[in-house]
C-alpha cells in the first residue's frame, strides 16, 4: 500500500500527526502529572533531593506533553520552537538540580531511604510504561525527539535513584542521593544540547541550491 501511494508521488501524513500518538502524549501527561504529586510529598518527606529533582522533571515532563499536544498539527517551524523551548526548560531542570544538590551536601542532611526506594520503583514502573508507548516516535522531528528523551531520561533516573537509596540505606550517608541528583543534572544538560541542537537545525533557512 505504501508503496502505491509513493509511486504516484503522495506523501504519508506525519508522524506526529497519528491519533495514536496524540493518545499517547495524553496518557503521558496524566502519568506525570500523577507522579509529580506523588515523588514531591515522598521527597519532602523522606528529605530525598534526588526525589526532589525527579518530581520536579516530572512536572516538566508534564509540561511538555502538553506543549507537544499543543504544537502536533503545526508546521514544522512551530513544532522546532517548541522543542526549543523544551530544551532549554530541561537545561534550566538540569542547572536547578545541581545547584539543589550542592545546597544539601553544605547541609549534610542524610534522607529516608525506604521511602526513596518505594517511590522510585513506582516512578520507574511509570516512566519505562511512559518510554515504552513513545519509543515509535523516537526518530522524528526537534519535537517528538524531545518527547522521547525525556521519558527515557526519567527511566534512567529512577533506576539511579533506587541504587542511591540502597546507598544511603547501606552507609548511613546521604552522599548517594546527592550523587544521583547530580548525574540527573548532567543528563538533563546532554539531553537538553541534543534538543536544542535539532530545534536549531530545523529552524535554519534550508540554502537554495545553485
Amino acid at each position: 500500500m505504501s508503496d502505491s501511494c509513493c509511486s504516484h508521488g503522495c506523501a504519508a501524513p506525519p508522524a506526529s500527526q497519528s491519533p495514536r500518538y496524540r493518545r499517547v502524549l495524553w496518557a503521558a501527561l496524566f502519568i506525570n502529572a500523577a507522579m509529580f504529586g506523588i515523588e514531591l510529598a515522598g521527597g519532602l518527606q523522606a528529605g530525598s533531593v534526588s526525589l526532589l529533582a525527579d518530581a520536579v522533571d516530572f512536572f516538566g515532563d508534564a509540561a511538555n506533553y502538553g506543549i507537544s499536544l499543543l504544537v502536533l498539527g503545526m508546521a514544522l517551524t512551530w513544532r522546532a520552537r517548541a522543542a526549543l523551548f523544551k530544551g532549554l526548560t530541561m537545561g534550566a531542570f538540569g542547572l536547578f538540580v545541581l545547584g539543589r544538590a550542592a545546597w544539601s551536601a553544605a547541609a549534610g542532611t542524610v534522607p529516608e531511604p525506604v521511602t526513596m526506594g518505594a517511590i522510585g520503583a513506582l516512578a520507574l514502573v511509570a516512566n519505562v510504561s511512559v518510554a515504552a508507548m513513545l519509543y515509535a516516535w523516537r526518530e522524528g522531528d526537534a519535537n517528538m525527539r524531545s518527547v522521547w528523551l525525556c521519558s527515557r531520561n526519567d527511566a534512567i533516573g529512577n533506576l539511579a535513584v533506587m541504587a542511591a537509596a540502597l546507598g544511603v540505606f547501606g552507609t548511613g550517608s546521604g552522599w548517594p542521593d546527592l550523587a544521583v541528583a547530580a548525574v540527573m543534572g548532567v543528563l538533563a544538560l546532554t539531553a537538553a544540547r541534543s534538543v536544542i541542537q535539532q530545534a536549531w537545525a530545523e529552524l535554519r533557512p534550508v540554502p537554495a541550491h545553485a
